[in-house]
């Protein structure tokens, strides 16, 4: 009996505590609830990251389930390929379990070493038996979203930095443009836009089969750039009453970073265009498809420095009428400036005295006291190349420069006399002079009267006061050899130890297997000015690393360099080149060069000339010349008349 009143007890007691905690309106949770809950709000992140409206789903408005994921594909079409990851924040349910919220935290990596846009939004839950369903909305994928709202994410490119130089003058900077091409929109079809295609490409002679591919290829709403032309120019001006006939031929106007003309130190400088796919493969991420980067020269040689860091924004784009509105935005850095030595009267000097020039050519000037290349112009036969930093020639008597010092070392003096013989036979070979060589100048001349003349044979007969090493240590300790680091691909000389024989004889009138770049004998005339070994410089911000190189053993000397000025001066004064004797700006001191090269009869020449005028080292370059006075000469005249009198900067 009393068994039985303590059950009955027990019983009263537990539906006593039941009526009271439903009375205060607590529900204990069922585990199976919550967890079939965060099972569901993990699943609607991993879709939601993938683009995809989770299911089940209720969707506000009425809509159903297909509509739903038709408006979300809108309104992410405007971030494209961007990485989005969703994941679950927290989970929040009501009393009873029926209902509830998911937080859900997103991350957009918009660009690699950017900031990523992250924010939380939430989704609303409710159970329906044992199956969850959220409440769809655009405000689940942002905050704020409209229903009518879509999302785009636009790149903000950086203003690129500029290239200035001497005296801080602009030389590359952002100037006016017309980017003309086919804009697709403006075409009827594909067929009219490949036939307008070919038409563009044949006014402003570009390869038309490619251009028409590309204009195929691109979107109903695309423009597909052919050509940029500066603005304005003559190029421009001759097509652009033409492109009217043609559906869809139109020009935008735009800035591209640009030097003064479209030849100014154009190998040099480099240009800026759109990325090739070999570039966007090689930069790993860093630049895409479309981007503009520098192609060439400084350009590309100084890209990450110039090119700064873009930036971009994400914006809440109105389907009807409406303006967009910034959810999120990383401003673009602007690129910083690259500063360079070339001086911008004397570049365009020499660029306007190589102009008529139909070989390859060139003119590079030198300042002795601190290195900086002020001018490094390649002429229009180098077909784009730079013939100033790169181009590899023989010498010729511009050499004898050096061979000089190598024969002062050995013990001679400007008055020590040698055999000026009309020829002379080395091993069974045969050398002479050039083929107007004064025959009053033949017989037992001093050096400086051997340089002076640039009589071949009088060096010649002196080649047994010199070792294997005599040419290749004086070139070292002229810069010649040098390795150069002009922030550019450059090369100066090359001076091998000599074998004997022949190849001593040719090695000390600059043939053989001499060779040498202008910027190179550049560099030899401004090592005799400064009375040392110059290092070229172009850079000067940021500042170039000298490459490790192995010391000059023994570079010239103060006594030395006066010595060699001395024979250069009477070059002027009393030798091949006397048309300089009364050049303005000062003496001149100067050495002519022809360089015979290849197997034609009659053999061809280079024309060669190097000159010093106070501070001011040049060296004139023709890659097929009469001679170094005929050829040379008269450019190097040009170019101290309109650049050596110039204020240095």
């Amino acid at each position: 009996m009393r068994r039985r009143g303590f059950a009955v007890l027990i019983s009263l007691i537990v539906v006593g505590v039941v009526a009271a905690i439903a009375i205060a309106g607590v529900v204990l949770l069922r585990p199976d609830h919550r967890q079939g809950a965060q099972e569901y709000a993990e699943a609607a992140a991993r879709s939601l990251a993938a683009g995809r409206v989770p299911a089940p789903v209720d969707v506000e408005e009425g809509a159903d389930a297909a509509a739903a994921q038709q408006r979300l594909t809108a309104t992410l079409a405007g971030m494209g390929g961007i990485p989005h990851r969703v994941t679950v924040a927290g989970l929040t349910l009501e009393e009873g379990e029926g209902a509830g919220s998911v937080a859900l935290d997103h991350t957009w990596t918009v660009h690699a070493d950017k900031q990523p846009w992250t924010y939380r939004t939430s989704m609303p839950l409710r159970r329906d038996g044992d199956v969850w369903r959220g409440t769809w909305s655009n405000a689940v994928v942002a905050p704020g979203l409209a229903p009518t709202d879509r999302l785009g994410a636009t790149r903000r490119d950086a203003p690129r930095g500029r290239i200035t130089g001497a005296g801080g003058a602009v030389l590359v900077t952002e100037r006016a443009v017309r980017r003309i091409g086919i804009s697709r929109p403006e075409t009827a079809s594909v067929a009219q836009a490949r036939t307008s295609a070919r038409r563009l490409a044949a006014l402003i002679d570009i390869d038309p089969r490619a251009y028409e591919a590309a204009v195929a290829g691109a979107g109903p709403q695309a423009f597909v750039e052919a050509i940029v032309y500066r603005e304005p120019s003559r190029e421009l001006a001759a097509i652009a009453g033409r492109l009217g006939p043609i559906p869809g031929a139109t020009s935008v106007a735009d800035a591209r970073p640009l030097a003064p003309s479209a030849t100014f130190a154009a190998p040099i400088l480099g240009r800026v265009g759109e990325a090739t796919a070999e570039i966007v493969e090689a930069s790993k991420g860093k630049v895409r498809a479309g981007d503009t980067t520098g192609l060439g020269g400084l350009q590309s040689a100084q890209n990450d420095r110039l090119t700064g860091s873009p930036g971009f924004v994400v914006e809440a784009i109105p389907t009807d009428e409406g303006s967009p509105r910034a959810l999120f935005e990383v401003p673009a850095r602007r690129g910083s400036d690259v500063r360079v030595t070339l001086d911008l009267t004397r570049q365009v000097a020499a660029e306007a005295a190589l102009a008529g020039v139909r070989p390859a050519s060139a003119i590079v000037a030198i300042r002795p006291s601190d290195g900086h290349v002020l001018a490094a112009a390649s002429g229009p036969g180098g077909t784009g190349g730079s013939t100033a930093t790169l181009g590899q020639y023989a010498p010729g008597s511009t050499f004898k420069a050096v061979t000089a010092l190598a024969l002062l070392r050995a013990g001679l003096t400007p008055q020590t006399p040698l055999a000026c013989a009309a020829t002379t036979t080395v091993d069974g070979r045969v050398f002479k002079n050039y083929d107007d060589y004064p025959a009053a100048r033949l017989g037992r001349i001093p050096l400086q009267d051997v340089v002076a003349h640039s009589c071949n044979t009088g060096l010649i007969a002196a080649r047994d006061r010199l070792g294997p090493d005599s040419l290749a240590e004086a070139a070292g300790a002229l810069g010649l050899t040098a390795t150069p680091s002009l922030g550019v691909p450059a090369a100066l000389g090359t001076v091998p130890a000599t074998t004997g024989g022949t190849d001593v004889a040719a090695a000390e009138i600059g043939q053989g297997r001499i060779v040498s770049s202008p910027l190179g004998m550049a560099t030899v005339a401004a090592s005799i000015a400064a009375g040392r070994p110059v290092r070229p410089v172009l850079v000067t911000e940021p500042a170039a690393s000298a490459p490790s190189a192995t010391p000059v053993a023994a570079p010239v000397t103060a006594p030395e360099a006066q010595a060699l000025r001395g024979l250069l001066r009477r070059v002027v004064t009393g030798g091949s080149a006397t048309f300089l004797a009364r050049a303005p700006g000062g003496p001149v001191m100067a050495k002519t060069g022809t360089a015979e090269y290849g197997t034609d009869t009659p053999p061809r020449t280079h024309a060669w000339m190097i000159a010093i005028q106070g501070d001011l080292a040049i060296a004139v370059f023709v890659a097929d010349g009469a001679g170094g006075a005929r050829t040379a000469g008269p450019l190097l005249a040009d170019v101290l008349a309109d650049i050596a009198t110039a204020p240095s900067r």
